[in-house]
């Protein structure tokens, strides 16, 4: 009798943010990243000296959680999230755990790209979606047995999800999306003409 199953499994979490307590209004959460991202003049620095596309407090910023008190409560949400998520991957963290690393803001304009990456370090990295605007980019996220694929014809078009060689997941504000952190992926351009907020995050062993 044939038996085909899928193995060495890469799994993606997806929830809605308020899942967990406390409560994070997405609305309240983009005015303040609009206004750190205008008082962070360190961080306005870093993006046009590294040609990234609108802004980002990822080399600027390390202390969110204490400057705004709904990036404090943002974090406890997340905690509960990745401990749903490592349940699930069915970790052995010993007498250990998964703790936040760091926490940044990500707004990107309209033609703006963050391209194909992963997060060295880290076990659990993610992001909650702030502001999704209609027409903007989703997270593209790679099979990472790519590079060993010399030979592999295309995929079908049609082909199931677990199959695709690269996935496209579209969201909304107040998702949070949840991965192990070796896994590649990027956002394409913003096609539309407002800004994409998002709050991305690594999660570390300790």
């Amino acid at each position: 009798m044939t038996d085909i199953r899928s193995l060495f499994a890469t799994r993606l979490y997806r929830a809605r943010l308020q899942e967990h307590a406390p409560a994070v209004d997405t609305a309240e959460l983009a005015a303040s990243c609009y206004s750190i991202a205008e008082d962070d003049e360190a961080g306005q620095e870093w993006c046009e000296r590294e040609g990234y596309p609108g802004y980002t407090s990822y080399a600027s910023l390390t202390d969110l959680p204490w400057r705004f008190p709904i990036f404090a409560d943002l974090v406890k949400s997340l905690d509960a999230h990745v401990a749903a998520f490592a349940e699930d991957l069915e970790f052995d963290l010993g007498d250990k755990g998964l703790v936040l690393e760091d926490l940044w803001i990500n707004i990107l304009p309209e033609g703006g790209v963050h391209g194909s990456h992963i997060h060295p370090h880290s076990v659990i990295s993610g992001t909650t979606y702030v502001q999704m605007p209609e027409g903007t980019s989703a997270l593209k996220l790679e099979d990472p047995r790519l590079p060993f694929m010399m030979a592999a014809p295309a995929r079908q078009k049609g082909a199931r999800e677990e199959l695709k060689t690269f996935l496209s997941l579209p969201t909304e504000a107040g998702d949070v999306l949840l991965w192990e952190s070796w896994l590649r992926h990027e956002v394409p351009m913003n096609m539309a003409e407002d800004d994409r907020i998002s709050v991305s995050f690594n999660y570390k062993w300790e």
